[in-house]
């Protein structure tokens, strides 16, 4: 309305310079006046939207955000917490940001749980958002905070819509194909995309069967392969199962693990023939014997897969995938 009474002023007056070529003294001055009290008016409404908007936000409960952080033991027994700084991508590890120097990279999740708020405050909300970059899980990101990631209410919809049919992205590129991604959004997303890698001597039979390639008969293989191993020490074993080449392990490499702090060391140097004959390296029990007097007879300095290699104990090939198994020290 301010904008069309305006107008009315100043058309007459651009009638009358045509006419003698010069603006009077009253209406330049009636001219000024008029952008002041626009410009006051407009003033008077922003403050007063501000007013409100402020008003309904300080009633409204505050947004939480939680982060929950793990712990695990650290030298001689002592605990150790990863504590993150900023919303950067680790190098390594999970977690939203890098550790503080001097703690162990850990598992760092952050929730964010909004409150009940006006509407007027969430529209102001939606339409000064700031676009955000912070580590995600595609599979169980919020709407809301997708939305704070880049993406519309609508993009974000779709994607919810997406997961609540089922769907699940297994690995980055998954993401990528979406077609509400764009190949600019995921540019800048993907060092940020922390989806969880199952990890090998955790699993079920039921999350191994959900594996690309796997199936009833592959996981119950991987859990007695893994049973006879004592815990996988590198993902790269799956391949020792009988038909599980490299086409079908390439096609899970990206969603698997074998942590660290849930690898169990293999009691080389102190298991019995019986039991180290089931090793799937060792096999038999004319080389469990040899290993049995091998360590029996030899310095603890000299106990080594590479010394057993030596000596002819195991074949080579068989030597060299224990080398890279997690050995328990001699005791």
């Amino acid at each position: 309305m301010a904008e069309v009474f305006f107008l009315s002023i100043l058309l007459p007056t651009f009638a009358a310079m045509k006419e003698d070529g010069k603006i009077s003294h009253s209406y330049l001055v009636a001219i000024i006046a008029l952008v002041f009290m626009i410009l006051g008016y407009q003033t008077a409404l922003f403050v007063h939207r501000a007013a409100v908007v402020s008003i309904a936000a300080n009633r409204d409960a505050p947004d939480t955000i939680y982060v929950y952080e793990d712990i695990r033991e650290g030298a001689k027994g002592k605990k150790q917490v990863s504590r993150v700084d900023g919303n950067k991508p680790s190098s390594g590890g999970k977690g939203i940001g890098p550790a503080t120097v001097g703690t162990t990279v850990a598992d760092v999740r952050v929730e964010r749980k909004d409150a009940q708020h006006d509407a007027r405050t969430e529209n102001i909300r939606r339409n000064t958002r700031r676009v955000e970059s912070f580590r995600f899980n595609p599979n169980t990101v919020s709407v809301e905070d997708l939305c704070r990631l880049g993406f519309s209410q609508k993009q974000a919809q779709s994607i919810d819509n997406y997961r609540k049919k089922g769907g699940r992205f297994k690995k980055k590129s998954d993401f990528a194909k979406s077609y509400v991604v764009s190949d600019s959004i995921f540019r800048r997303l993907e060092p940020y995309i922390d989806i969880p890698l199952l990890d090998l001597n955790l699993a079920d039979s039921a999350a191994l069967d959900a594996l690309p390639g796997i199936g009833g008969w592959f996981a119950r293989a991987i859990i007695s392969h893994r049973q006879k191993l004592g815990g996988f020490s590198y993902k790269e074993q799956l391949m020792d199962i009988k038909n599980l080449d490299m086409e079908r392990y390439s096609a899970l490499e990206e969603l698997v693990t074998v942590s660290p702090q849930h690898v169990r060391a293999y009691p080389l140097w102190t298991l019995p023939e019986d039991s180290l004959r089931k090793h799937p390296y060792i096999r038999s029990l004319e080389a469990a014997h040899a290993i049995v007097l091998f360590r029996t007879n030899s310095p603890p300095e000299r106990l080594s897969v590479e010394n057993m290699k030596k000596a002819g104990i195991l074949r080579a090939e068989d030597a060299d995938r224990l080398s890279r198994c997690s050995i328990a020290p001699y005791p």
